[in-house]
């Protein structure tokens, strides 16, 4: 036999105990002076006979289905309406077909009977439950003690699957909620102990090994109070994930918690994306990722994959990190369908052969793409080649293979750019929009553009991070310096969407929110990680400080980033995030003429003639476009391309 069978035995015998006991109680409740002859008659020859047509009864309603540890409202109803079924069949059975002559059940016995035996239906589920799901039973170990922040649905199942799971080695002390309607009382036999103002109080006074965020909505200024709260105490905080990663994620809530990271308290509302608009141009279809192995790149081939495509080609000159997110697609999330292509995107002959003329690909997501400025300083060349020439690249063969929609990953750093890196990014702007704004090109082009995304590969959560490991100093380049910064999930969303939404030519921009001082980045952070920051000509107050240390703006470095510029208008769409930038239109023929004389002078290895002309082509004024060249002359000169910004 089966554990199943096993356990669906003891729960059947328990109820056919349960059923003799209430008949025979039923009995000497009605004659508390002593049994009758005739009726003790009755009671010994009825008890099998109600046994028997009880359980059938409770088979019938599926009692030994359930499991008791578990029992729910919805279950315990069920067990009442059975267990009144039961007692009405066995109860006319036995008044109608006595098995003792001219002697009839007294109304009395039967309603007795069917109180009692609802009454140790119902508490022997709900005792295995409480023995069960009570740590003080000494049935699962007490674990860590940890105060919950938020007593809502998330709440509730977070704290029934602790009292449930053996595997869960925490025990609920009380819950922290802003709804004074729930001060005092109980959910799940756990007492709301106050609200958020109540928290640094709670704290102190029951002392919880931790603090647990159940609540996946939780705005980041909720999240850092909580944080502060609990770290006043020096009691460290885990979070549920956001809505984001419970969607994509497992359904075990109480496993789910980690960690407070820095994007948690950044402050930003949850992005809601229309999956079903973004599915609906993406399913079926073959979609190529350029730059797949990166942190951009990676992010949109899982959600392509969510989304049903019916191929996605990978593309990057990466091996390790092609490998990598192919592996990842295949292994872990079972899309067979990724073509992993170990291509250089500037490899014009390549492209054309092994992805183009090879797959057909009717969307393109373009994010291959040098992004680190210093660096990008240092090597102008590889920048140009890179970003603007590989761009063109490959917006042409999209263009020539009549791609459906093509969607280029801009920056923030293309407004008014003042460093190599963001002038380069805005020449591929300008190369997007300029094919987009031809006649006798169909492919719908688009560029999306967004500030920093947190945890990118050289970005500088990393790079705080480590430095809080060796105990500092966390480098700061100036004060005042502030950015933008999204997670690389919604941005990703979100340049899905426009993808969806967008036009011919246009350029989008991503609501980032609210700037943020990259010294609150470092100072949450270094909290974060349970130290203290300190501020140059603060004096350390122990051996967890860490100190922060400003050394200065780099050349070109912007102190606060803009998402648009002053000669841009900025227009909403159907998604709330998204905006649509209007800008004066681009000389085609010229753009062309100017990419084609920055690529002469990128092929000859002038660096510093590079820089210059780089620099006086984003800073020229805007013209009146012009005649523009056929499909096919501007793949097949490659010095012929269009493009112009400011």
């Amino acid at each position: 036999m089966t554990g199943i069978g096993r356990h669906r035995l003891l729960q059947l015998l328990a109820d056919a105990a349960i059923v003799a006991v209430s008949w025979v109680l039923a009995f000497e409740i009605r004659f508390d002076h002593g049994l009758p002859v005739y009726y003790d008659t009755l009671l010994r020859r009825t008890i099998l006979i109600v046994v028997a047509i009880k359980l059938a009864v409770f088979i019938m309603f599926g009692f030994h289905r359930r499991w008791w540890r578990y029992v729910s409202v919805r279950d315990m109803w069920s067990a009442a309406r059975g267990v009144v079924v039961a007692s009405l069949v066995a109860d006319v059975t036995v008044y109608f077909v006595s098995p003792v002559h001219g002697l009839r059940l007294p109304r009395s016995i039967a309603a007795m009977d069917l109180l009692i035996t609802l009454a140790l239906v119902a508490g022997a589920r709900l005792l295995t439950r409480t023995v069960m799901e009570r740590p003080h039973f000494g049935v699962v170990a007490r674990g860590k003690e940890v105060i919950v922040v938020g007593a809502g649905d998330a709440g509730r199942l977070v704290v029934q699957e602790m009292q449930r799971s053996r595997l869960i080695s925490y025990t609920p002390i009380g819950f922290v909620d802003d709804d004074p309607r729930k001060r005092n009382t109980r959910i799940l036999g756990v007492r709301v102990l106050g609200t958020m103002e109540d928290l640094p109080r709670i704290v102190r006074e029951y002392t919880p090994d931790e603090v647990l965020i159940a609540i996946p909505s939780a705005s980041g200024e909720i999240r850092r109070l909580v944080v502060e709260a609990a770290q006043a105490s020096n009691v460290p905080v885990k979070t549920l994930p956001g809505l984001y990663e419970l969607i994509s994620g497992d359904v075990n809530l109480a496993g789910q918690f980690r960690p407070v990271q820095v994007e948690d308290v950044l402050g930003r509302e949850q992005v809601e994306v229309d999956f079903a608009q973004v599915a609906s141009y993406l399913q079926g279809q073959t979609v190529l990722v350029t730059g797949a192995g990166g942190s951009i790149g990676s992010e949109l081939c899982r959600q392509i994959a969510r989304v049903g495509a019916a191929r996605l080609i990978l593309v990057d000159n990466a091996e390790t990190a092609l490998f990598d997110i192919e592996r990842e697609l295949v292994d872990e999330r079972a899309f067979t369908p990724a073509v992993p292509k170990l291509i250089d995107v500037k490899d014009r002959r390549a492209l054309r052969r092994e992805v183009f003329e090879k797959y057909r690909p009717t969307v393109v997501f373009h994010a291959a793409a040098y992004k680190h400025v210093p660096l990008m300083e240092t090597h102008p060349l590889e920048s140009v080649r890179n970003n603007v020439l590989a761009t063109r690249t490959v917006a042409e063969l999209s263009a020539e293979f009549e791609v459906e929609r093509f969607v280029l990953i801009s920056t923030d750093k293309a407004v008014n750019p003042k460093t190599v890196m963001g002038q380069s990014k805005a020449l591929c702007e300008w190369i997007v929009e300029s094919l987009g704004q031809r006649r006798d090109v169909t492919t719908r082009f688009v560029a999306v553009r967004f500030g920093n995304v947190l945890n990118s590969s050289g970005s500088v959560i990393p790079t705080f991070r480590r430095q809080i490991e060796k105990g500092g100093p966390v480098t700061v380049t100036h004060p005042d310096m502030t950015r933008f910064f999204m997670t690389i999930p919604e941005a990703v969303s979100l340049v899905v969407q426009a993808g969806a939404i967008g036009g011919r030519g246009q350029v989008f921009v991503l609501d980032m929110g609210e700037p943020v001082r990259i010294v609150d980045l470092a100072a949450n952070m270094i909290r974060l990680s349970g130290h203290e920051p300190r501020l140059p000509g603060e004096v350390d107050a122990g051996p967890r400080d860490v100190r922060i240390q400003f050394i200065g703006s780099r050349p070109g470095e912007k102190i606060h980033e803009q998402l648009w510029s002053d000669d841009e208008a900025v227009g909403e769409t159907g998604h709330p995030k998204i905006k649509r930038l209007s800008r004066a239109p681009v000389d085609a023929a010229w753009l062309a003429e100017q990419i084609g004389e920055l690529e002469r002078l990128t092929d000859e290895g002038d660096t510093l003639e590079v820089v210059g002309k780089l620099s006086a082509i984003v800073r020229a004024p805007r013209r009146e476009t012009v005649t523009v060249p056929s499909v096919s002359s501007a793949t097949e000169s490659p010095a012929v391309h269009p493009r112009s910004e400011a």
